[in-house]
C-alpha cells in the first residue's frame, strides 16, 4: 500500500504496481533490483525510500508440528510477528495473520496480551503474510482462507481495512472476502466501519463471558466497549446482509464453564432477531505464556457436554478444532518470542525448530 501510494505521487503509470507484484510472488526475488521489469532508476529510487528488500517480512525462523506451521517474522522496522499455516487432510491450507506486534488490550488468557503493544503492523505486512514468497518455495499453494487470528487485536489497527482492500484486490492477492476472517475482542467503533466497508468479510466476536463484570477481567476492553454494544452491531449485520456470525468462547476451568454461564451465554444469543445466524465456537483453554497463572484448561469431556447443552438449547455451536498447542501456535498462545514459554518441560515429539537465514524473503 505504501509503494502503491509512492508510486501513484510520482505519477508513475498504475501497471509500474502490478509488475512490483509480479517480482513479489516470484519465488526468486528478493530486492527491488531483483525486479528486473523495472527501470533501473525506479529500482533505485524505490530501494532508497523503503530499503533494498522487496519485501516488508524477513522470516527468521519456522516451527512445525504434524498439521501446523508457525514463521516467526521481522518487519522491516524489527518488529516480531507470528504467522501460522493449518494443513487440512482434506486438501486445503487456512491461514493465521497478526494484525499488530504484541496487542495492547491486555486480555488475561493471552501470550500477545501479556507482551504489551509493540507496534501496528502497515497494510503491506499485514497482506505480506499471505503472498510471502517462502510459502511458494516451500511448494504450498496460496491459501484457502485467511484468518486475523494472530497477534493482535485487528480493529485497533485502522491500517487493517487498507490489508482487506489489498487482499481482495484482483492485482493483489485476489482473495474472495468470503474467505477472510476478522476476529474481534469488541473493538465496537472499527466494527461497525468493518462491517459497513467490507460486509462479505466474515467476523468472529470474542465472548470469553456472557456476564460484563467477569468479561472485564478477561477482556478488559469490556469496559470501554460492552459485548452488548458489539452484539447489537452484528444483530443489524446478520439482519441486513444474512451473514453469519460467529461467537469465540474460550473455555477456562472454573471460571466461566459453569452450567449457569451456558444457560446466560444462550439467553444472550436468542436475545438476537437473527439468532440462526449466530454460531458458537467453543474453544478448550491453551496454556499461555504470560496468561492468568490460575487458568487452566477444563476436562476434554466438560467442553463437549459445554456443546451439547448450547446445541440442546437450540443455538448453533461447535467445538473448534484445535492446533499447535504443542509449538505454541493455538488460540492465544502466539507471543514471538518477547516472552519466555510456560514451564511445560522439553519441545514434545513431533515438534521441531528449524532456522531460516535471515534473507529479505
Amino acid at each position: 500500500m505504501r509503494i502503491r501510494d509512492h508510486l501513484a505521487l510520482a505519477g508513475e503509470p498504475a501497471f509500474r504496481f502490478r509488475q512490483i507484484i509480479a517480482a513479489w510472488q516470484a519465488s526468486s526475488a528478493v530486492t527491488f533490483d531483483d525486479g528486473h521489469a523495472l527501470p533501473v532508476r525506479l529500482r533505485a529510487d524505490l530501494a532508497e525510500r523503503f530499503g533494498p528488500q522487496l519485501h516488508p517480512l524477513t522470516a527468521l525462523d519456522v516451527q512445525r508440528d504434524e498439521q501446523v506451521e508457525k514463521v516467526l517474522f521481522a518487519s522491516d522496522s524489527g518488529a516480531r510477528i507470528e504467522t501460522v499455516v493449518s494443513h487440512y487432510r482434506a486438501g486445503w491450507d487456512s491461514m493465521c495473520i497478526s494484525s499488530q506486534a504484541g496487542c495492547g488490550l491486555g486480555c488475561t488468557f493471552c501470550a500477545t496480551g501479556a507482551v504489551g503493544l509493540i507496534r501496528n503492523l502497515p497494510a503491506d505486512a499485514i497482506a505480506a503474510q499471505v503472498m510471502h514468497p517462502r510459502w511458494t518455495r516451500a511448494g504450498q499453494p496460496r491459501p484457502t482462507s485467511v484468518a486475523f487470528m494472530g497477534m493482535g487485536e485487528a480493529l485497533a489497527n485502522p491500517h487493517v481495512f487498507d490489508a482487506l482492500t489489498l487482499l481482495t484486490d484482483p492485482a493483489y492477492a485476489g482473495m474472495s472476502a468470503r474467505r477472510i476472517t476478522v476476529s474481534t475482542v469488541g473493538f465496537a467503533p472499527n466494527l461497525e466501519r468493518l462491517v459497513n466497508e467490507h460486509p462479505q468479510v466474515g467476523v468472529t466476536l470474542s465472548v470469553h463471558s456472557p456476564f460484563p463484570t467477569e468479561r472485564a477481567g478477561i477482556i478488559p476492553l469490556e469496559e470501554r466497549f460492552p459485548l452488548e454494544q458489539s452484539l447489537e452491531i452484528l444483530d443489524r449485520h446478520a439482519e441486513t446482509r444474512r451473514r453469519k456470525v460467529f461467537l469465540a468462547y474460550l473455555l477456562i476451568a472454573d471460571v466461566n464453564d459453569s452450567d449457569e454461564h451456558l444457560s446466560a451465554l444462550a439467553a444472550l444469543i436468542l436475545e438476537r432477531s437473527r439468532a440462526e445466524l449466530f454460531h458458537v465456537s467453543v474453544i478448550r483453554y491453551n496454556e499461555a505464556a504470560g496468561a492468568h497463572p490460575d487458568y487452566r484448561a477444563p476436562a476434554s469431556k466438560r467442553v463437549d457436554e459445554f456443546v451439547r447443552e448450547l446445541t440442546a438449547r437450540g443455538i448453533h455451536a461447535t467445538r473448534r478444532r484445535q492446533f499447535g498447542t504443542s509449538i505454541d501456535a493455538a488460540c492465544g498462545q502466539l507471543h514471538a518470542r518477547y516472552l519466555s514459554p510456560p514451564p511445560r518441560g522439553t519441545m514434545p515429539a513431533g515438534a521441531e525448530l528449524i532456522p531460516v537465514a535471515p534473507t529479505g524473503g
